[in-house]
């Protein structure tokens, strides 16, 4: 297994562990507040990079 997949593999872990402790509307903010918090964090130039990085995968 890879790092990223294993890496997906707890997120939907930790997911459905919080849509059962919280109320979901609560899981539902955190579960996309984190990756948003994440990116904002980035340099520009790191978010130019990841975008790049982005459509070349999806064969842009």
């Amino acid at each position: 297994m890879s790092k990223k997949a294993k890496i997906a593999a707890g997120g939907v872990a930790v997911g459905l562990l919080l849509l059962f402790w919280l109320p979901w509307w609560a899981a539902f903010l955190i579960i996309l507040g984190v990756p948003a918090a994440a990116y904002l964090t980035l340099d520009p130039s790191q978010r130019r990079r990841l975008r790049r990085v982005t459509r070349k995968e999806l064969g842009r």
